[in-house]
C-alpha cells in the first residue's frame, strides 16, 4: 500500500487559519523530530514533554514569522535546539539540587539540622554542613551569593557592606531578603524529600 503523502505547506496555512486538525496532524507529524533534539540536548532536570509542549508552542506562536524560504522541518528544528540550549542555560546558572545529588557527608549534615535540636553541627558533621552550604548557595546570583556570605557567614553589618560593595542599604537589605528566601525554598525541598 502507498502511504499518504503529508501535505506540509498546506497543512501550515491551514493553521495559520485556525484549524484544530490540522495543528493536531502538524504536531503528530513533527513530533519525531523534536522528540530526537530534545532527547539529545534534554537539561538534566526537566521532562521531555514539558519541553515539547513548550517548543510546540512557540512553534504555534511564531508561526506567522516563518517564510518559505527554507524547509519548515529546518524552523522548527531551530525552535527545539534553541529552546532547549535556553534550558540548559537556565539550569546552568539556576541550578535546583535534590537530596538525591547530596554526597553522604551533605546528607547526613542535613538529616543533623533536621533532627537536632542545636543549630550547631557535630564536628564530624562540620564538613558536610559547609559542602551543603555552598551547594545551596550555588543556586543563587553570584551577587546574592556574596552578600549572604558577608552577612551571615563574616556576620558584616549593612554598613560595612554598604561601604565595601557602594550599593544602598535599602538594596542591600531587599537582596538579602529575597536571597534568603530562595535559600529556605531550597532547604525545604530538601527537607521533604527527606521525609517522603
Amino acid at each position: 500500500m502507498d502511504e499518504e503523502v503529508f501535505d506540509l505547506a498546506g497543512c501550515v496555512e491551514r493553521v495559520r487559519q485556525h484549524d484544530q486538525a490540522a495543528a493536531r496532524s502538524l504536531v503528530d507529524h513533527l513530533y519525531p523530530l523534536v522528540i530526537k533534539i530534545v532527547r539529545g540536548k534534554l537539561p538534566r532536570r526537566d521532562s521531555e514533554e514539558d519541553l515539547m509542549q513548550e517548543i510546540f508552542l512557540k512553534m504555534f506562536t511564531k508561526l506567522d514569522q516563518y517564510q518559505a524560504t527554507f524547509p519548515f522541518d529546518h524552523w522548527v528544528s531551530r525552535i527545539a535546539v534553541n529552546h532547549c540550549l535556553n534550558a540548559l542555560r537556565a539550569q546552568r546558572h539556576r541550578p535546583e539540587y535534590r537530596r538525591s545529588d547530596l554526597t553522604e557527608e551533605q546528607d547526613q549534615a542535613l538529616e543533623a539540622v533536621m533532627t537536632s535540636a542545636s543549630p550547631e553541627p557535630l564536628p564530624s558533621q562540620a564538613i558536610g554542613a559547609r559542602e551543603l552550604v555552598d551547594k545551596l548557595l550555588e543556586a543563587l546570583e553570584p551577587e546574592d551569593q556574596v552578600l549572604i556570605r558577608m552577612l551571615e557567614m563574616e556576620e558584616r553589618s549593612i554598613d560595612e557592606i554598604r561601604q565595601l560593595t557602594g550599593w544602598s542599604s535599602t538594596r542591600i537589605r531587599v537582596r538579602a531578603f529575597r536571597a534568603r528566601q530562595k535559600l529556605n525554598q531550597r532547604f525545604g525541598k530538601l527537607r521533604k524529600e527527606g521525609n517522603l
